[in-house]
């Protein structure tokens, strides 16, 4: 090995091991401040924002480091691929960092905690599971295992709270005494999960610096919606799974389900080539609970989506688009042309040009 390859190696190693230091404190931070908000000691809490200062000091060095780095060694393959996973992680850790201090500043502002309170009991739960995944994460990236980071992904779907579980407690009558507590608390759960959000992109930086696999692109769940369910928006689920197969997951439904497809629809269909046979009118309160939340964008075809699921999921966007599906003067092809422009300027949205 040659003198330039011992020093490339030597810095290399150097700053896998001021991330692994990096990677101690926010990991120490995030523990210390749950652990400030579960026993209500406000000293620890103090510490955990004092705490951040280091924190930003080592993120600026280890940044200066890796571009150091890059301009001396020009690296390439899989050397290229580390340094730049290890950017990204620097970032990550970072960002973890400034939610303990967050969650360290709810906390002095809380009183002690109720073990009888629902939210508490489910603040440990994801408190655990976010720090779970966080030690796991580092570890995949210390040791440069792409395996367990893969199965520690895994960890990220158990890391789901039901928000609307946040939303009832905030809008109870009950606990309108109690409303900057259930705030405060609403903050901290965000934060632990947006823990489980950057511990899940140490993860996939890690499988990138390893194997070169990049991150999947996002697959985005859709549904329309309208009165019956026998013709607009079936036409527009078959659109968005003619059309962009890859990119989503797309269902339809109606307040009401019309076992009477729409005549227009099915010959239209018919003369298009495409099988109708399995089209069904789904009646919207069939859809569970999870199944609506689960969905990031949400489109009516007829009134408001309010009118049809209220309140509307915290992370699912509510579209309401203006066909004219109640005009007898309406064609289909010009209900089709509608649908279809609206369906690619919304996977535009999501995916970009590449749709």
């Amino acid at each position: 090995m040659s003198h330039l390859e011992k020093r490339m190696e030597q810095d290399l190693k150097n700053i896998r091991n001021l991330l692994a230091e990096q990677a101690k404190r926010v990991q120490s931070g995030i523990k210390d401040a749950i652990y400030a908000l579960q026993t209500n000691n406000h000293q620890l809490a103090y510490h955990v924002i004092l705490l951040d200062h280091p924190i930003n000091r080592a993120m600026r060095n280890i940044d200066r480091h890796c571009h150091h780095f890059i301009a001396l060694h020009l690296p390439s393959g899989a050397n290229l691929r580390l340094l730049s996973s290890a950017i990204r992680i620097n970032i990550a850790l970072e960002r973890i960092g400034d939610y303990a201090v967050t969650i360290a500043r709810e906390a002095v502002q809380l009183p002690p905690p109720d073990a009888n309170n629902i939210l508490y009991r489910e603040l440990d739960r994801l408190a655990n599971e976010s720090l779970l995944m966080l030690k796991q994460s580092i570890q995949a990236f210390n040791e440069l295992n792409a395996d367990f980071a893969h199965s520690s992904m895994l960890l990220s779907e158990n890391v789901e709270y039901d928000l609307n579980i946040i939303y009832d407690q905030m809008t109870d009558t009950q606990n309108t005494a109690n409303m900057k507590c259930i705030l405060a608390l609403f903050v901290i759960f965000t934060h632990l999960k947006r823990v489980s959000d950057q511990s899940k992109n140490i993860c996939e930086e890690t499988i990138f610096s390893v194997t070169g696999e990049q991150k999947k692109p996002k697959i985005y769940r859709i549904l329309f919606i309208d009165e019956e369910n026998n013709y607009a928006s079936q036409l527009a689920e078959v659109i968005a799974r003619k059309n962009y197969p890859d990119w989503g997951e797309y269902r339809s439904a109606g307040r009401t389900a019309n076992p009477q497809l729409h005549p227009d629809m099915l010959h239209f269909l018919s003369e298009h080539g495409e099988d109708s046979s399995q089209i069904k009118a789904t009646n919207l309160d069939t859809l569970t609970n999870r199944e609506i939340q689960q969905q990031h964008v949400i489109v009516s075809l007829q009134g408001t989506v309010k009118s049809y699921i209220d309140p509307v999921p915290f992370h699912t966007t509510a579209l309401e688009w203006d066909i004219k599906i109640n005009d007898n003067n309406t064609k289909i092809d010009e209900v089709y042309r509608s649908l279809a422009l609206n369906i690619k300027d919304l996977m535009e949205l999501l995916r970009g040009s590449e749709v």
